[in-house]
Parts: C-alpha cells; structure tokens; sequence
C-alpha cells in the first residue's frame, strides 16, 4: 500500500490515480465534487469500531495492549478505555485500526 501526501490508499495505482486528480483539481481542471468522488474511489475507508472489534483485533494479531498501542502511537490506557468500550477512536487512530483490521498489523509496523 503506498502512503502519499500523508493519505493511504487501497492499492498503488488507486495511489497514482488519486493523485493524478488531485493535480487535475489543483490546476482547476476538476471540480470539488469530483474530487471527493475520487476521494471515496481511492482512499482507505473508516467506519466506527465497537469495544469487542478492537479487542478481538488485538488479540488476533496476538500482541498485548501495551504492543498494541506503541504500534498506534497512543498509550496503553487508551488501548484499555478503547476496549471495555469508554472512549472509542476517532481520526488517525481509527484510519490504523482500520489497516490492522484490513491488511494486519504489518501494514503499519
């Protein structure tokens, strides 16, 4: 999976596409909607996790809360808070735990 512009992709050449129509709605050449149609097409989806799903991936990967968590650069508290379901994760992290999810922990290790 390449990572460009700090975005991560489903495959490299949605990655080149991608970024070939952000060039084209750099140059003005594509409308925002298009844009965010591309945006859709080619960029990792996210959707929320349940307390469960978080602690079933961890323990699929087999790695402890404390490995877990230096891999999503968060602390091990939260890893804990995230599954016994009191705080869920939001932006960055969840775009992680949706890699994990999808490709293992590989993926960002």
């Amino acid at each position: 999976m390449k990572k460009l512009k700090s975005e991560t992709y489903r495959s490299d050449a949605l990655a080149a596409i991608h970024e070939t129509a952000s060039d084209l709605h750099d140059a003005d050449v594509m409308g925002k909607r298009t844009m965010r149609r591309f945006d859709e097409l080619c960029l990792t989806p996210v959707r929320s996790l349940a307390a469960d799903e978080i602690r079933s991936l961890r323990e699929r990967e087999r790695v402890s809360q404390a490995v877990f968590a230096r891999h999503l650069n968060v602390s091990t508290g939260l890893i804990s808070q995230w599954e016994r379901g009191e705080k869920t994760p939001v932006g960055a992290s969840l775009k992680l735990l949706t890699l994990v999810q999808e490709k293992g922990l590989g993926a960002i290790a």
